[in-house]
C-alpha cells in the first residue's frame, strides 16, 4: 500500500492482531504510573473559521503589509496554555469548511470516509450516520461523562444530535449562526430561526448571539463542577469567530475590530474553564486540546474576517491557509512545558490518542484513519509523524516536506488583489511546494518547475494519493 498507515492497518488485519497489540512507547509507563488513580479528563475547544495567525502564540499581527496588516489579537490565556504546555505547528484538518472537518473530528476518520462534505443547513435532511463511532462513544463504555457546548453542525434532525452521538449533555445550536433569517442567505432561503437547543429540546429561538460565548462558558462551567469526580470528556465547538460575529459587552470595542474582540472572548472562556479545572484539583489530571475546524472566511469585510497569513488562501482551500490551522495542547505533569511540535498531525488523529489515553483503542471493526500521537505530544526522543502522507480532499497530498497540488481547473480560488480578495478560478499544472522553505505556497510558476523537475517525487505523491482515493471509493461508509 502507499502509505504507512494502511500498511501497518493491512498488516495486522492479515495477521489477526488488534491495534492494542502495537506497543507505542511511553503509553505503557504513563497507564501504569497512574495505577488506581482517576482516568484522564479530556476538554477540545473547537473553534469557528479561525485563522493560523489569530492567537498570539501564532504570530497574531506579525504577519502582513498594508493595507491588509491585521493587528495583534490579545489572547493570554491560550498563549499560557501553550507556555505550559506544546505548541503544534503543522496541525491539519482534512476539510476547509465547518460540517465536515466536524465529522472528522468526531469519528477519527478523513471526512470522505464517512461521506461528509461541505456544510449542512437547515434544509438538510442528512447527518454524520449514527452508526458512526465518535469520541464521545469511545469513552462512555469506560465511564466518562460526555457533554457537547456550542455548535454541532452533524446534522439538525433528532437522530443526528449530540445526544445520539454518544453525548449525555448538549447545549448550543444545531448548525451555523449565519443560516436564520437575520442574515441575508438565510433569509433569502426562508431558513427559520436560529434554534438553541438543551439536549433535544429548543429552549431559545433566535437567541442574542453576543451571550452565546458567555453561555456556553457558564454550561461548561456547571458540567465541570457537577462531574469533577470524572473522568469527564468535555467538547467546547465555539461558535466564534464564525460570521456574523457578535461579542458581549465586556469585550465589544477592547480592539479595533469586532473579529479581535470576538476572539478576545473565546479567549477569556478557555481561561474560565481552564480554572475551574485548576481550582478543582483536576490541573494534573487533565488533557485540554484548543484547535481551529479550518482556516478563516476571507470573503468577509476586514473587520469580520481572521487571518491565516503568511498561509496561502483560507476556508474552502486544500492551500495551507485553508487547512493548517493553529493547535495547542496541554496537560501539566505529562505534556512538557513550552515545547513545539513541527511534526504533521491532525484532528483525525485525536480520536485515536484520547483513546489510548483512556486505556482503550479505536474502533476496531472499521478503518479509522487517525493514529496515535501521544509520542508527538510527550515530546518523546526521536518521535516523528505517524503520517507518511495526509491528504487533503481528493487532489492534494502532504509528504514530509513536499506538498503536492495536482493539475485541475475551475477550481475557485480567492486571491489577493492589492486591497481585497477577489475569486479566482484558474486552470494549472501540477504544483509541487517544499513546505520547509516555502510554507506561503508562492510562487506558482516555480512550483509547476519544481514539479517537472522532480518526477519521482510527484510520481510517489501520486501512486499515494491514487491508492487513497481508491481506497475511499471502495470502504467509503454511507451519510446518515
Amino acid at each position: 500500500m502507499a502509505s504507512r498507515k494502511l500498511t501497518r492497518r493491512g498488516f495486522l488485519k492479515a495477521a489477526g492482531v488488534g491495534a492494542a497489540a502495537v506497543t507505542v512507547p511511553g503509553i505503557s509507563r504513563l497507564l501504569s504510573a497512574a495505577g488506581s488513580s482517576p482516568k484522564p479528563n479530556f476538554i477540545v475547544f473547537f473553534s469557528d473559521d479561525q485563522g493560523y495567525q489569530d492567537i498570539g502564540c501564532f504570530g497574531s499581527g506579525q504577519h502582513g503589509s498594508p493595507p491588509y496588516q491585521p493587528p495583534a489579537i490579545s489572547t493570554p490565556n491560550l498563549d499560557r496554555m501553550a507556555t505550559e504546555g506544546i505548541k503544534f505547528t503543522d496541525f491539519y484538518v482534512p476539510a476547509s469548511v465547518c460540517s465536515a472537518s466536524r465529522a472528522a473530528l468526531m469519528t477519527g476518520c478523513y471526512n470522505r470516509r464517512v461521506s461528509v462534505g461541505g456544510a449542512y443547513t437547515p434544509a438538510s435532511t442528512h447527518g454524520l450516520n449514527p452508526n458512526e463511532i465518535t469520541i464521545a462513544e469511545v469513552l462512555k463504555p469506560l465511564g466518562y461523562a460526555t457533554a457537547c457546548i456550542g455548535k454541532w453542525h452533524l446534522g439538525h434532525l433528532s437522530q443526528f444530535l449530540p445526544t445520539n452521538q454518544g453525548f449525555d449533555y448538549y447545549y448550543g445550536i444545531p448548525y451555523s449562526n449565519d443560516l436564520y433569517p437575520g442574515c441575508p442567505w438565510g433569509a433569502s432561503q426562508g431558513f427559520p430561526a436560529l434554534p438553541v437547543l438543551e439536549n433535544t429540546t429548543k429552549v431559545e429561538a433566535n437567541p442574542n448571539q453576543a451571550l452565546l460565548t458567555k453561555k456556553y462558558t457558564e454550561k461548561a462551567y456547571q458540567f465541570i463542577r457537577k462531574n469533577k469526580d470524572g473522568p469527564f470528556f468535555l467538547y467546547m465547538p465555539y461558535t466564534a469567530p464564525h460570521w456574523p460575529l457578535h461579542a458581549s459587552d465586556k469585550f465589544r470595542g477592547k480592539s479595533t475590530r469586532v473579529y479581535s474582540d470576538v476572539v478576545m472572548e473565546m479567549d477569556w472562556s478557555v481561561g474560565v474553564i481552564l480554572k475551574a479545572v485548576k481550582d478543582l484539583g483536576l490541573d494534573n489530571n487533565t488533557l485540554a486540546i484548543f484547535v481551529s475546524d479550518n482556516g478563516p472566511w476571507l470573503m468577509r469585510d476586514y473587520a469580520d474576517r481572521g487571518c491565516a497569513l503568511p498561509l496561502r488562501e483560507g476556508k474552502w482551500s486544500v492551500y495551507e491557509g485553508g487547512m493548517r490551522v493553529p493547535c495547542i495542547m496541554r496537560w501539566p505533569d505529562h505534556i512538557p512545558a513550552n515545547k513545539t511540535c513541527a511534526e504533521v498531525a491532525g484532528t483525525i488523529d485525536i480520536l485515536t490518542t484520547l483513546a489510548v489515553l483512556a486505556g482503550t483503542t479505536a474502533p476496531q471493526d472499521r478503518t479509522i484513519d487517525g493514529e496515535n500521537i501521544w509520542p508527538l505530544m510527550a515530546s518523546q526522543a526521536g518521535a516523528t509523524s505517524p503520517h507518511d502522507y495526509f491528504f487533503f480532499e481528493n487532489n492534494t497530498v502532504r509528504s514530509g516536506k513536499w506538498k503536492l497540488h495536482l493539475a485541475r481547473s475551475g477550481v475557485r480560488e480567492y486571491v489577493w488583489n492589492g486591497s481585497t480578495y477577489v475569486a479566482a478560478y484558474p486552470t494549472f499544472n501540477d504544483r509541487l511546494f517544499d513546505l520547509s522553505t516555502n510554507k506561503e505556497e508562492s510562487n506558482d510558476g516555480a512550483a509547476e518547475t519544481l514539479a517537472t523537475n522532480n518526477p519521482s517525487i510527484v510520481t510517489n505523491m501520486k501512486d499515494a494519493l491514487n491508492a487513497f482515493n481508491a481506497d475511499i471509493a471502495a470502504n467509503a461508509r454511507p451519510e446518515g
